[in-house]
């Protein structure tokens, strides 16, 4: 969050700065109040909009740049990456305003992150990608329940789990290999290269993103949908 604001100017300048670009949006007499409605609407002080932000933590910092976000009152937020930089306190509290946030400005987010506690907590249909594309979409109970590409799998058991009974009895999938590079993907399906059910069809054809057999659900753009020319075949736990 310190790196996507502009050391040189004030908070209020940088909430304040859509409206420079859209002055439709707020009369010049008028923007100043609407900085520090944006600034009490995240849980900062309207007073501090003379501030820097060198003298806000990194807490606060976030919380502006989702003030500015909201400054011209969008539908749909893309959230990339919005908590990886915070301690795990400050990240429950930057949560809790972005669902607050939500339901107060009828919002849509595309929430992009590499933390699945966080994902699950926010998120209403996942997506997977690998190297670019997505390997699995679905609910978050049908991604967290029942995932059906490996890399999806994969992924999942890699969780840290507290409990440590629950951790051994647990199938770990552990992946040969590196990813490759996304500058020359492989040929056919991007993740047969670290795959344990990669055949030659995997070299030779791109699997679609579709409904494996099995796990037909909603159908629809809401469905259940896996990249995986052999999703519907019973896992086989390499390393686990």
């Amino acid at each position: 969050p310190y790196t996507s604001l502009n050391p040189r100017m004030t908070v209020g300048d940088i909430i304040g700065e859509p409206y420079d670009i859209h002055p439709e949006v707020a009369p010049k007499g008028d923007r100043r109040r609407k900085v520090q409605e944006l600034l009490d609407v995240v849980g900062l002080n309207p007073e501090y909009i003379n501030r820097y932000p060198h003298q806000f933590s990194g807490g606060q910092r976030q919380r502006i740049g989702i003030a500015r976000g909201l400054a011209l009152r969008p539908e749909v937020i893309v959230a990339d990456e919005p908590v990886s930089a915070l301690d795990v306190s400050v990240q429950a509290q930057v949560v809790n305003l972005l669902e607050r946030l939500q339901d107060e400005f009828d919002l849509s987010y595309v929430f992009i992150a590499h933390d699945l506690s966080v994902v699950r907590h926010i998120s209403d249909r996942v997506a997977v990608m690998y190297l670019g594309r997505f390997a699995e979409v679905g609910t978050e109970d049908e991604i967290y329940g029942h995932p059906t590409h490996p890399y999806t799998q994969a992924l999942l058991s890699a969780v840290p789990v507290p409990d440590p009974e629950a951790r051994d009895r647990r199938d770990r999938i552990l992946l040969s290999g590196d990813v490759p590079s996304p500058a020359d993907p492989p040929s056919g399906c991007r993740f047969r290269t670290r795959c344990w059910k990669a055949r030659e069809r995997c070299a030779l054809e791109v699997p679609p993103l579709d409904v494996p057999e099995g796990f037909e659900g909603v159908a629809g753009p809401a469905r259940h949908a896996s990249a995986c020319h052999f999703a519907e075949e019973r896992q086989v736990v390499p390393g686990g």
